[in-house]
């Protein structure tokens, strides 16, 4: 819960920075950029999947830059639903969203919650800790 959180802050500070650099980006308030952060968090996890499968072969004919228009078209969608957050054209839109998520990844990288180190592999000196049971019947295995 606490990382969750922390994404949200994360992402409305991103919001604020980008609206503090584009001019066509305009957020009200701190409050609209936290309630901007949130929905721009839904619509990426619901829309932007789709949106991806969607455009997959402009996607890969493009090289992945596609995914760009795709990034803008969430902001904007944001922009739509939220008073108080405004994105004026589209090329603010894709500056404002390729900000966002530089901003974003950097702090998220920044502030993230160490990850427990990976196992190692399995090898062939692990063939040994294999148990191997029969069935006996009646729920008995041996």
């Amino acid at each position: 819960m606490r990382g969750l959180l922390l994404r949200w802050l994360i992402l409305t500070v991103a919001i604020m920075v980008a609206a503090h650099l584009f001019p066509g980006i305009k957020v009200n308030g701190f409050g609209t950029a936290l309630f901007a952060a949130l929905v721009l968090g839904i619509l990426n996890a619901f829309f932007r999947p789709i949106l991806f499968i969607l455009t997959l072969p402009i996607n890969i004919l493009t090289l992945g830059l596609f995914t760009f228009v795709i990034n803008a078209v969430l902001l904007k969608m944001a922009a739509v639903v939220i008073p108080g957050f405004d994105v004026i054209g589209f090329w603010p839109a894709v500056w404002g969203s390729l900000l966002i998520s530089i901003v974003a990844g950097l702090l998220n990288r920044f502030f993230a919650e160490p990850q427990p180190p990976p196992t190692p592999e399995t090898g062939p000196d692990d063939a040994a800790k294999v148990v191997d049971l029969e069935n006996k019947g009646d729920n008995r295995w041996e």
